[in-house]
């Protein structure tokens, strides 16, 4: 029954990732992949038997902490901001590593209070602790960069001290598995794991965080699986390997959006202080638009592509922006909202934001299918996105974003961007667009810019 239980869980998770892939069905996906970890902890609790035939004790601290669980894990959901969802998850990430890490730690002390170390045991036992440590220990620091709470701090040689602490914490790993340091080895292994979890996210810029972010879900996800293998646990499992091949073909994918290596991203410095916020950049005229005159504009155009970004999320707009969508569309106006791969702080943001608003999934247009419509569309309304819309990606290439693929809004007609000021994107680059002869300014909060805008929409 043990066995079919997990069996079960393990086919939810597959089925709910899969599902995981279309907006539509995204919310059931979640639900069943759920449901399928409650049946395997359900049947993990009362039909689990030791060695001898003894079922699990402690049972009081068991529920205890399930219940403290739940209470936590559903109030911080209630509570958290769309925009905060990235740190959200950046934490609960690193809550799975850390899980991982105290298996490999308990399991440890088991073979030690025995006397034996099978090989392959201590194997699994130190690689879910070297990789759970080190997702723990980054997701850390990845949530208090994202709020931050921590700066980008970059020691002298930081890459060479990180490369040297690596090869240490290897060799240290070797030297307890071949029984040096018996008893307390694995707690300096511990210790400079999390030393290298903390220096190897340290430096990494604001703008790369989301990839960190996803390589260290799919360090926890491969953690997880190592307590499956010590376990004998197939849900446990099944539901390690999926995120830990999920995560890095997602991290796989958020390169090849930027158009950088995973190495590049790794030791290289965007976001971070250095070639981002270099001085000069373009120069020019900027051109501001009243917001009579771009209801005007926006009343007759046949065709409006809105580009979500992270500022919209910030002001909270999209309950607005879907009110002004709803308004066009009745007049007439073909409405589509086109996503760039990393919009916001990390895959799927906006899609997660519009969809709160009950924007139809229909109307989300990715890249690949925006670009081309872009040379036909009369306006184009960026709001709060910077850096996915900069033209410096296909014509600077001293740019540090050159090569990164973008939406081709200023291919369009008219261009008009919403922000509150003139500063720089999360990348901390001039963007060439805003001085371009088709954009225009609209300046202030979105939230308030839109309402302003459908006021005016209203009068005509």
């Amino acid at each position: 029954m043990l066995e079919i239980a997990y069996l079960i869980a393990s086919v939810t998770f597959i089925l709910g990732l899969k599902m995981l892939s279309n907006p539509a069905s995204a919310r059931k996906g979640n639900l069943i992949a759920a449901l399928g970890m409650v049946v395997g902890i359900i049947a993990t609790i009362f039909l689990y038997r030791s060695e001898n035939g003894a079922p699990l004790d402690n049972l009081i601290f068991i529920f205890g902490a399930i219940a403290l669980g739940t209470v936590v894990g559903t109030l911080m959901a209630k509570k958290v901001k769309m925009t905060a969802m990235p740190q959200m998850v950046s934490l609960f990430n690193g809550m799975g590593g850390a899980c991982a890490a105290l298996i490999s730690i308990i399991e440890y002390w088991h073979c030690s209070q025995s006397g034996t170390f099978p090989a392959l045991k201590l194997a699994i036992i130190l690689a879910g602790l070297i990789i759970g440590t080190v997702s723990f220990a980054g997701s850390i620091i990845a949530w208090g960069k994202l709020e931050d709470k921590i700066k980008d701090r970059c020691l002298p040689r930081q890459q060479v001290i990180n490369m040297g602490l690596l090869l240490l914490v290897i060799g240290m790993v070797i030297y307890v598995a071949t029984g040096g340091l018996a008893g307390w080895g694995i707690y300096l292994v511990l210790c400079l794991c999390m030393l290298y979890g903390i220096l190897f996210v340290l430096p990494i810029g604001g703008a790369d965080m989301p990839v960190v972010i996803s390589l260290l879900n799919s360090f926890t996800g491969v953690a997880a699986a190592m307590g499956g293998f010590l376990y004998s646990n197939q849900a446990m499992l099944t539901g390690g390997i999926l995120v830990g091949s999920a995560g890095t073909i997602l991290t796989v994918l958020m390169c090849k959006a930027m158009n950088r290596s995973l190495v590049n991203v790794l030791i290289g410095a965007i976001g971070g202080g250095s070639a981002g916020t270099a001085g000069g950049g373009p120069q020019g005229d900027i051109r501001e638009i009243s917001s009579s005159d771009l209801a005007v504009m926006l009343a007759y155009a046949k065709k409006l592509r809105i580009v979500p970004g992270y500022g919209l999320a910030v002001a909270q707009a999209q309950h607005t922006v879907h009110d002004l969508e709803k308004m066009l569309v009745s007049n007439g106006v073909e409405v589509k909202y086109s996503i760039h791969p990393v919009a916001g702080r990390m895959p799927g943001h906006m899609n997660v934001l519009l969809a709160e608003a009950d924007v139809s999934y229909d109307n989300l247009e990715e890249m690949e299918d925006a670009n081309p419509a872009f040379y036909t569309t009369d306006v184009v309304l960026v709001i709060g996105a910077n850096d996915v819309v900069n033209p410096a990606a296909r014509t600077d290439r001293s740019s540090p974003i050159f090569g990164m693929p973008i939406l081709d809004v200023d291919k369009a007609h008219n261009v008009v961007v919403l922000k509150r000021s003139m500063g720089r994107g999360y990348a901390g680059i001039e963007n060439a667009l805003f001085f371009d002869k088709k954009t225009r300014m609209y300046f202030g909060d979105a939230k308030d810019s839109l309402g302003r805008l459908l006021a005016e929409l209203k009068q005509l």
